[in-house]
């Protein structure tokens, strides 16, 4: 019950980032998908995560428990923020992953990608509600 709850709330509260995650899941139709913790998890051929509402991305070959942890601790994020997610933690988010300069900052001072407090919350979060720790 507390699933379907779960994705009730992602496809109306997180209707942005879910309809996006959507498009994303049926261009990747083919590939490997199962469920964790209610939402649907695709493996696909890029290195990085990506959460949008109820769908989660993850590299394939899955980096393990934690990568997946931490992506869940997203999926709780757009619960809490709703339309609001896109803007306060995806595209923070996403730059801070794929901007050159922010990697080179990271390298160049010795920077945890998980500083960047999107990140952060997201490791407490997805601690918090699937009772496994992260390591990243």
């Amino acid at each position: 019950m507390k699933r379907i709850g779960y994705g009730i709330l992602q496809i109306l509260w997180g209707f942005p980032q879910t309809l996006l995650g959507f498009a994303v899941f049926l261009r990747l139709r083919g590939a490997p998908h199962y469920r964790y913790h209610g939402a649907v998890v695709t493996e696909w051929k890029k290195k990085t995560g990506l959460s949008l509402g109820l769908f989660l991305f993850i590299p394939e070959g899955n980096l393990g428990q934690d990568f997946l942890v931490h992506e869940y601790g997203h999926t709780i994020q757009s619960l809490v923020l709703g339309p609001l997610y896109l803007m306060i933690v995806g595209i923070p988010s996403v730059l801070w992953c794929n901007l050159r300069c922010f990697a080179k900052l990271r390298r160049k001072k010795n920077i945890s990608y998980q500083c960047l407090y999107t990140e952060r919350w997201a490791n407490y979060l997805g601690e918090r509600s699937t009772g496994e720790k992260v390591r990243l």
